[in-house]
Order: structure tokens, then sequence, then C-alpha cells
């Protein structure tokens, strides 16, 4: 964040829409991050993951803006998604369905130029019929399971599948993927086990291009990439692989307001059930944000903000709508009714907030609330 904005900011809450938090998304910074794996991948064409919003941070703006970048594949979950993104993007840029499409959407789907991924025979037989309709070749793409038993042909229904190609479809694959598990440790042996199943695949469907890896999987080497990466928290500034250096900058900071400070005895009960007591006096702030805006609830006497540099430690449980940080650390006086508390940015990281929370940083990502004020920059 520039230093103007952060001294605005730490002075006083500025009232937006009713806001008591503002959560500022660095659009130059997204850019700057897609360029980075494009140069890492080239001649590899990068993709962007834009599902859940975009992990939270607002897919049309994060898909246009990468759209000015280069980017013409983007990747949803659902189809609901993908007709809410198509209207907001060129024609030349493809939306794939990561979970494909739910009985019925197929039609739908065809006209609106919107691409599934089929994960099953099921939906393949849907997909082939929906193509039989307009009497034209419908692109698609074919993902396997190669490990991960999540989405994906599971290893039983290939051959059937090979046959219905042999026999000729008005599919038309595009490509075949899988996901990667484990890419985010490097030395995990399941990221070796995933290449040599999708490497067999390849055998039994000789000729496709394939796509493969994801943001960890860009860092696993060139045997990885396939012919189009699928980065999605590395462009929103998430570490790619555990324990290592992060590589990519920073897209998000949040700040949060307090609404009431306080100084309480020696004893005294903080939060839901008294679960933290005071050891000393102890003085209080309570601030504008809670598991509703996604601190969750396991941050409670673990998790912290920061002012000016200043680790303010969580006390007491995390409220849907509020916490309470101990502030005696502060000089009297420091921080008011108004002030803004830094819980991204700076001091404080996606992954610090995780580690708290014991969970990963796509979680605390993607379930920041709508209550904060959004400020693309």
């Amino acid at each position: 964040m520039d230093s103007d904005i952060l001294v605005s900011r730490t002075r006083t809450a500025t009232t937006a829409q009713g806001a008591t938090g503002y959560l500022t998304i660095d659009l130059a910074a997204l850019g700057r991050n897609y360029r980075k794996l494009v140069s890492m991948l080239a001649p590899v064409r990068a993709g962007a993951v834009v599902k859940a919003d975009a992990y939270g941070l607002g897919a049309e703006r994060v898909a246009r803006t990468l759209y000015g970048e280069g980017c013409r594949h983007f990747f949803v979950a659902q189809f609901v998604e993908a007709l809410r993104l198509r209207p907001t993007l060129a024609h030349d840029a493809q939306i794939f369905v990561l979970n494909g499409l739910q009985p019925g959407n197929e039609l739908a789907c065809a006209e609106m130029g919107i691409v599934p991924v089929l994960n099953s025979l099921a939906q393949w037989r849907q997909w082939s019929a929906a193509a039989r309709i307009p009497k034209r070749r419908l692109p698609a793409v074919l993902q396997f399971d190669t490990g991960m038993s999540r989405l994906g042909f599971p290893k039983e229904e290939r051959a059937q599948l090979a046959a219905a190609l042999r026999d000729g479809t008005n599919v038309e694959i595009l490509f075949i993927m899988s996901h990667l598990a484990s890419a985010d440790d490097m030395d995990s042996e399941q990221n070796g086990e995933q290449f040599a199943e999708m490497s067999r695949i390849a055998d039994e469907f000789p000729g496709f291009d394939i796509s493969f890896a994801n943001s960890g999987g860009v860092f696993l080497g060139d045997a990885y990439h396939g012919v189009l990466a699928r980065p999605g928290i590395a462009l929103y500034g998430g570490a790619p692989n555990a324990g290592e250096k992060k590589p990519m900058e920073p897209v998000v900071s949040l700040d949060v307001s307090v609404v009431q400070t306080r100084t309480v005895p020696a004893g005294a009960k903080v939060g839901y059930g008294g679960a933290h007591v005071t050891q000393r006096e102890t003085r209080l702030a309570t601030i504008a944000a809670g598991y509703a805006d996604g601190l969750p609830r396991c941050l409670s006497d673990r998790g912290a903000v920061y002012f000016k540099g200043i680790r303010l430690p969580i006390v007491g449980r995390v409220s849907m709508d509020s916490a309470t940080v101990d502030i005696t650390a502060l000089p009297d006086g420091a921080l008011t009714f108004g002030s803004l508390v830094e819980v991204l940015g700076r001091h404080q990281t996606l992954e610090d907030i995780a580690r708290d929370a014991g969970t990963i940083s796509y979680e605390i990502l993607t379930g920041l609330g709508d209550r904060y004020d959004r400020q693309y920059r």
C-alpha cells in the first residue's frame, strides 16, 4: 500500500458506503504476477483460475485486468460463474468450467460459447447429446483423475471413453488435463506419481495437448507445464509452495476500523464464554470484523492485527461481527474510535493469518466478506 494511503488510513476511518473495513486490491501487482508467471512458463501459455469470484477479489475486474495482460484462458468452477463472467470478456477469451455441467445446462453452455471440462462418462454423454442438436462440433476439455480421487475420469472409465472417441463424435477435444494434489509441497512423492499417471494417460489418448500445472506446478519444472498452465493463488499474491520464499507480489491489503476502546482490570473476562481472562490491567480495542468478514473463529487467542508495525494480539473469541485485541503495547491514546488497524498488509501476509488459524491462504482469501469497501488500484 502507498505510504500516503497508509498514513491517511491509520489516522481515522473514512466513511465509504457505510464500510468499517477497507479491502484494497492492487491490480497492477496482479498484472505483474501474471507477467512473471508468463516469463517462467514461456513458450507455454498461462491461463488464470478466477473461480470463487477470483478468490474473493472480484472476477470481473480481475479477469479484465488479466485479459489486458494477454490472458485468454479463464477457469471457473461452476457454470453460474461462467455465465456471469462471459459478458465482461471479449469473444476471443475462452471460459472453462472445471466442475463440468449439471444436467440441463448443456444447451445454454453451448449458446454462450462456454467450454465444459468433462469429468465422467455421464458428463461426456450429456455433452455429446447436446452436440447433436445444433449439428456442429462443440468444444470440451477432458479431465482425468491421476490420484486425487476428486474430479476427472477414473481409470476404469478410460477404455470406454477412448472407444467413444475412436467411433467419432461431434465433441471437439481442446486438450486433456488433470490436477496436482500436492504441488504446494515440492518434495511430495505424489507429484511424481501423478506425473507418471498423466504420462500413461497421454499414451492412451495420443494427439491431445495437456494442461497439468496449477500455481505450485509452475514451480515443479518444465515437465509439469504441458501447453497451458492454470495458476490461481500465485496470481493473487499467495505462496505457491509451502516453506519456500514467496516469489509473488502481495495483491491484497485489509484495514479494519476500531469500534470502541476500553481499559479493564486484571481478572476481567473478555468475549463469549469468558474464554480469556486478563492477567493485569489491560487496554482493549474492539474492531469491526469477525468470522462473517473472513476472520476465522479459530484465530481466537491466537491471531493478531497490527498498528504502525506493532503486533496487537486477538484476545478472547472472535465474534461474528467483531474481535477484541490487546492494545496495551501502544502508547495511551494512540488507537482510538475510528482508527484503522492492519489485518493484511505490510506486516501480516495471507500465510501469516492462515498459519495462526491453522488453515491455508486460499480459505482466508476467499472468505473475506462483502461488508468491506473494495478499492481497486
